[in-house]
């Protein structure tokens, strides 16, 4: 998928110990629930992002939203590229999911921004300059791990119900 021409940030990359069908919807699920808490909402509504709050299909798709985000594109277990903007920046972050086989998988996080101004270029150096930027997309990359590596997680739901106290099958 084509990335907006903006100056390239950072990658921050994680080695998760499952597939990456596992990591898709751990990585969906992570960014609705962090990014919708009412003080991202409210950081949102804040510095003018146009989007401020979620909405949109879920699991995430093209064309929801999440505060500060909406989903530009979305394969399915390969990328999600979430755009932004607001009055000091405009920016993208793209997650990419790499198979590394025998049930493994990498999880990419690639930043891109543009701090226009005087104002932006005081925003970019409180955002990147302090390292909370850095500290936000390694926590994220984190909690999608943790999540992914969750035995529940990777377990198979079956597709009929179970009558209970049955055994899932090998």
């Amino acid at each position: 998928m084509r990335i907006a021409p903006l100056p390239r940030v950072d990658e921050h990359t994680t080695v998760i110990g499952a597939g990456v069908d596992h990591v898709w919807p751990a990585l969906l699920e992570t960014l609705d629930r962090t990014f919708s808490r009412p003080v991202v909402s409210a950081y949102a509504r804040i510095v003018g992002c146009t989007e401020a709050t979620a909405a949109g299909p879920r699991p995430l798709a093209e064309g929801a939203m999440i505060p500060g985000f909406r989903v530009a594109a979305a394969a399915p277990a390969r990328e999600l590229v979430l755009e932004g903007g607001h009055r000091f920046s405009s920016y993208v972050l793209t997650f990419r999911l790499d198979p590394l086989g025998a049930g493994s998988s990498r999880l990419r996080a690639e930043s891109r921004a543009s701090f226009p101004g005087i104002a932006g270029r005081v925003y970019r150096l409180l955002v990147i300059g302090s390292g909370v930027h850095v500290f936000t997309v390694r926590r994220l990359l984190a909690e999608v791990r943790r999540r992914s590596e969750q035995p529940a997680a990777r377990s198979v739901k079956p597709a009929w119900p179970r009558p209970p106290g049955a055994e899932r099958p090998s």
